[in-house]
């Protein structure tokens, strides 16, 4: 920059400082007026999911029960020793 002094040269800088500032705060409401709100999902709970909840929950209950219940059966029932 031969032709510039050191004091129009920060001027410049300065002026593009300002510029891109102005340009970061400005731009994002542009890009959000530009944007249509995504409508709302429809609500689709018919209640299978907590039919599917209560089927596990008894399913675990079921092979708790029948682990505890199991190592009683299988001693009184076969006495190899």
């Amino acid at each position: 920059m031969a032709g510039f002094s050191s004091s129009s040269s920060m001027a410049v800088i300065g002026m593009v400082a300002i510029f891109a500032l102005l340009f970061a705060i400005v731009s994002p409401a542009v890009v959000v007026e530009a944007q249509s709100p995504a409508p709302a999902p429809a609500p689709t709970s018919d209640g299978t999911s907590i039919d599917q909840g209560i089927a596990y929950l008894l399913m675990l209950v079921a092979l708790v029960l029948t682990y505890l219940i199991h190592p009683l059966d299988a001693s009184s029932y076969c006495n190899l020793f």
